[in-house]
């Protein structure tokens, strides 16, 4: 192609060279690095790599705390198996060579803004071997890549420090008395979250009574877990008072409402008496339970509802109800039944309608319900608690 006066023209194709190059410069920023995660990142380079420049390409990464590399192969990478540790730190050259067979292999170290080398990536051509351009775009998907690993590490350094606080918040419930069978879920949403604003509690009573609580902090995530533990620790405070629940939840609401930092939450307290077959429910804005009877069909029960806690209102009253022989309450949080846009009375009669087979016990009243409910792709945490009065042994 020829230039303007006094210029040198360029060699013949090189200006669709330099083209192609710049069509792939730009095309590795969208490509490579698309989700925050090593091997996503490791894979997206190689089979970026194979698609503008190699037929193989293969891409090692030094380990976080050690020396020895790993590998991840993705296209016709067969004759690129990594082996041996990663090139020498602080080395940027970038290395070419030719096997006996006329492959050429080049490598180019993957190099953190910092300096750090995070591994290498290796391409590999049959014939012909590399040009300058196509060198040019190993190094610069290279060093991008490198970029996009350097954030995932972080990230992962992050949530990893994330799940541990978060395991330092989830506390065992407390055992009801040994007439009380109980079983209990928690499923929290997402794959990167371990516990949330959900939560369940039983606590065991004078007189053979316990106490079961399910409990729902607004928002998710570690701030959430946080206050839902602040919440479960204050319960079980005043729930040693041995009030009945509604008197709880005013006590609790009370002195969660003094520390205007703490999000407000939705909880529901059953007092089960299994010597006079009776539960006491008391709700604070959280969606009712549900008694299976023997024969496996469901039923809602009516309440009244006051408003959560940490408001400050109180209002809470108490409802009574008979438990027949073999009768399972289930308690839960939203996330069981809410879909997105549809009314909560709709997702509620959904699990009303529920059939489960005679006689299912608390465990599997839990399963059942989560299973046919598909509560373990919920979009919000899921917790359930199930409990069921033992009988007792004819004299």
């Amino acid at each position: 192609m020829s230039g303007r006066a006094g210029e040198r023209p360029l060699p013949e194709g090189e200006y669709e060279a330099v083209l192609a190059r710049l069509d792939a410069l730009e095309h590795a920023a969208t490509e490579i690095g698309t989700r925050p995660d090593e091997r996503t990142v490791c894979a997206e380079l190689a089979d970026f790599l194979v698609r503008r420049v190699a037929d193989a390409a293969a891409v090692e990464l030094r380990p976080v705390d050690a020396g020895t590399a790993v590998g991840l192969r993705t296209a016709d990478t067969s004759d690129l198996a990594p082996t041996g540790p990663a090139a020498t730190a602080g080395k940027t050259a970038l290395l070419d060579r030719a096997d006996p067979d006329g492959t050429t292999v080049f490598a180019a170290p993957l190099l953190a803004p910092d300096g750090t080398e995070l591994g290498r990536v290796r391409v590999a051509r049959a014939t012909g071997g590399f040009g300058a351009h196509d060198t040019a775009v190993v190094a610069h998907a290279a060093r991008l890549a490198a970029v996009h690993l350097g954030h995932a590490r972080r990230l992962a350094a992050t949530e990893a420090t994330a799940l541990h606080l978060q395991r330092a918040l989830v506390a065992e419930p407390g055992r009801p008395h040994p007439n009380l069978e109980i079983a209990g879920r928690y499923l929290p949403a997402g794959a990167r979250t371990l516990v949330g604003g959900d939560w369940f509690e039983t606590v065991r009573l004078h007189f053979g009574r316990s106490l079961l609580v399910v409990g729902d902090v607004m928002g998710h995530g570690l701030d959430a877990a946080v206050d839902m533990n602040a919440y479960r620790g204050a319960l079980r405070e005043v729930a040693a008072t041995d009030l009945p629940p509604h008197r709880v939840l005013r006590q609790l609401d009370a002195v969660v409402a003094e520390d205007e930092g703490r999000r407000p939450a939705t909880c529901l307290l059953i007092q089960v008496d299994p010597a006079r077959s009776t539960a006491t429910f008391a709700s604070a804005g959280h969606l009712p339970p549900v008694v299976f009877a023997a024969d496996g069909s469901a039923e809602l029960v009516d309440l009244p509802v006051g408003p959560p806690l940490g408001t400050g209102f109180g209002g809470y009253e108490p409802a009574v109800r008979t438990l027949a022989p073999a009768d399972t309450l289930l308690s839960f949080t939203d996330g069981l039944v809410e879909r997105r846009g549809e009314d909560i009375d709709v997702s509620l009669a959904r699990l009303a309608a529920l059939r489960l087979p005679p006689g299912s016990g608390p465990e599997e009243v839990v399963d059942e319900v989560l299973r046919r409910l598909d509560a373990h792709t919920a979009e919000d945490d899921v917790a359930v608690l199930a409990a069921r009065c033992r009988e007792r042994p004819a004299n």
